[in-house]
């Protein structure tokens, strides 16, 4: 009777040692330069959205109370209360985070927009942006 080895199988080959799903065992830094050459420059990097003050503000306070809001149905879980309940706080947490994002992709959107022309004459503003992208979610 053959005894059966649970686990990875690793094959010997002339590049290396390969697991199953063929990805080379290789140092962490090796893997993220790969995996950087894999994508266009600015596509993955590149391209920062800079945040004004104002904006910066609004996002982490979003957050935070995304954050506290997230507690709270933790609590609620432990100590058992009613289903709905739960399921209403989280739904609102879900909308914090939902905003957040929201509020830091208008940013990143108003910046491309504006991107080399003076803002004076820029067509849409943050409030435009942001209306318009919420209408897509």
């Amino acid at each position: 009777m053959h005894s059966r080895r649970r686990g990875r199988r690793r094959a010997n080959t002339p590049g290396g040692i390969h697991d199953r799903q063929g990805t080379r065992n290789e140092p962490a830094a090796g893997r993220r330069e790969r995996a950087s050459a894999l994508y266009p420059d600015g596509y993955r990097r590149g391209n920062d959205v800079k945040f004004e003050a104002d904006s910066l503000a609004d996002v982490l306070v979003r957050l935070r109370r995304a954050q506290g809001q997230l507690g709270g149905v933790i609590q609620m879980i432990e100590n058992e209360r009613d289903c709905k309940d739960v399921i209403a706080q989280l739904a609102a947490v879900s909308r914090a985070l939902d905003r957040a994002g929201f509020k830091i992709i208008a940013t990143g959107l108003e910046q491309c927009v504006r991107e080399g022309t003076d803002p004076e004459q820029a067509q849409l503003d943050r409030a435009q942006l942001e209306k318009l992208f919420m209408s897509l979610a």
